[in-house]
C-alpha cells in the first residue's frame, strides 16, 4: 500500500477503513509500516475535523484487538508455532529464545517496553501467550505501550501532516 491509496481510502470510508487498517498492522500484515499509516492516521483525522483524542482512542482499541489475537494465538497454539518456526528457521532459535527469556524476566514490563520498539512490538504477542504472561497485567500493559506509540506517531502526524504534505509537493 502506498500513501495515495491509504489517504484515499481514509477519505473514501472514513472511520471503518481506519480502525480495520490500523487493525490489520497490529496483526503484522505485510506492507501496512506503522512509520506510514500512523502518521496518515493523524493527517485524516485533522483534515476531517474526526478529532485527535477520538483518533487515539480508535487507534488504541484496533491495536488492542489486533494484538490479543496474537496473544490468543499464542496462548493456545503457540509452542506448536514456534516449534515448527525454529524447524522451519532452525538460525533464528537463539533470537526466539533471547525473546522468551527477556519475557520471563520483565513479564509484563518486558511487553510494555517491546511495545514501544519498531518489530517486537507487533512480534511480542505470541511469545507472551505462548509464556502465558497474566491475562490483566499484559492487557494493560500492552494498551499503555499502543496509546504512547500510537499517540507520538498519530500526534506527529495530526501537528505536523500537512506541512509534510505541502513540501512534498514541491519536490
Amino acid at each position: 500500500m502506498n500513501i495515495e491509496m491509504l489517504t484515499n481510502y481514509f477519505s473514501q470510508y472514513g472511520i471503518i477503513v481506519f480502525f480495520i487498517i490500523i487493525f490489520l498492522e497490529y496483526l503484522n500484515v505485510p506492507g501496512l509500516a506503522a512509520g506510514i499509516v500512523m502518521p496518515l492516521a493523524g493527517v485524516w483525522a485533522a483534515n476531517e475535523r474526526v478529532g485527535f483524542f477520538t483518533a487515539i482512542f480508535i487507534s488504541v482499541i484496533a491495536g488492542l484487538l489486533g494484538s490479543l489475537v496474537l496473544y490468543f494465538i499464542g496462548r493456545i497454539g503457540g509452542e506448536i508455532f514456534l516449534k515448527k518456526l525454529i524447524q522451519k528457521f532452525p538460525n533464528q532459535e537463539k533470537m526466539i529464545n533471547s525473546k522468551l527469556d527477556y519475557l520471563r524476566q520483565k513479564g509484563s514490563i518486558g511487553v510494555f517496553i517491546s511495545k514501544l520498539i519498531p518489530m517486537a512490538r507487533t512480534l511480542i504477542e505470541i511469545p507472551a501467550g505462548v509464556l502465558k504472561i497474566d491475562f490483566m497485567k499484559y492487557f494493560w500493559s500492552a494498551s499503555l505501550g499502543i496509546l504512547v506509540w500510537n499517540s507520538i506517531f498519530i500526534g506527529s502526524g495530526y501537528i505536523f501532516g500537512e506541512a509534510v504534505f505541502q513540501k512534498l509537493t514541491f519536490l
